[in-house]
């Protein structure tokens, strides 16, 4: 299993309980520009964010992750889901319509997975990862968050992160990329939640373990104050960057 595969796998639950769900009208957009709805497949899936929406238009969902412990974690009656690395999948040729990674593929954006990719998808079948990156609630929130992001656990990020600052934009691939329009996830979380979703952050993870300190109970009392009210809800919103095509398209 990868670093990266047990660093999520350790915190599994919290993941399901914290990280945020995608808006509903990018998967509306997914199936409406996939050549078909029979079946579609999730790799990296998680605790399954992109996967139970994708059960609403495909007639078959497939959902994979390398972590057996993400799976476990889990709740998703009526998909498929097995263990496997993202660049050695258990399925055959052309079997897929869809193929979608939501906040994984700089863990793994290799040449290889993307021949796998190509291999999965059908004529016409449609590629699309995306990810998101610091969230962004009001300036005083926003430049702690981003000191806590880039100094305290600057050194803590494995190196894949840095495609996710970059918005996909340096990941190179063998298809011509296709533009989406401008989707983002938008919620209002109370101050329990957003310290739910920071304990998720693989970096905190990282550092705990390497020096034994939690940086959140470091960050927690100068977030309280400039949130004010813990129970008082506030509006966050995460843009989301997108790496999206058509593998197997003679014009890709």
């Amino acid at each position: 299993m990868s670093e990266i595969a047990r660093l999520f796998g350790n915190r599994a639950d919290a993941y399901a309980s914290f990280r945020p769900q995608y808006p509903e009208p990018l998967f509306d957009w997914l199936a409406a520009h996939s050549p078909g709805h029979q079946r579609a497949l999730d790799i990296a899936c998680g605790n399954g964010q992109a996967t139970r929406p994708l059960q609403r238009h495909f007639d078959q969902v497939l959902a994979c992750d390398a972590s057996p412990e993400q799976l476990r974690a889990a709740d998703l009656p009526g998909v498929f889901c097995f263990a496997a690395n993202a660049s050695a999948q258990p399925l055959h040729d052309g079997c897929l319509d869809l193929i979608v990674v939501a906040q994984a593929l700089h863990w793994f954006a290799t040449p290889d997975f993307f021949t796998e990719a190509r291999r999965l998808l059908g004529p016409g079948g449609l590629f699309c990862a995306w990810c998101y990156g610091l969230l962004r609630i009001d300036e005083a929130l926003d430049a702690l968050l981003d000191d806590f992001y880039r100094h305290t656990l600057g050194g803590y990020w494995p190196s894949g992160r840095a495609s996710v600052d970059a918005g996909y934009a340096d990941i190179h691939t063998p298809f011509r990329r296709l533009a989406l329009p401008e989707f983002a996830i938008e919620l209002q979380w109370d101050f329990t939640q957003l310290l739910g979703y920071l304990s998720t952050w693989s970096a905190v993870q990282k550092l705990q373990q390497a020096s034994g300190r939690d940086p959140l109970l470091e960050l927690a009392p100068q977030l309280q104050q400039a949130w004010g009210d813990g129970q008082k809800t506030r509006f966050i919103r995460w843009p989301l960057h997108f790496l999206a095509g058509f593998p197997n398209r003679a014009d890709s």
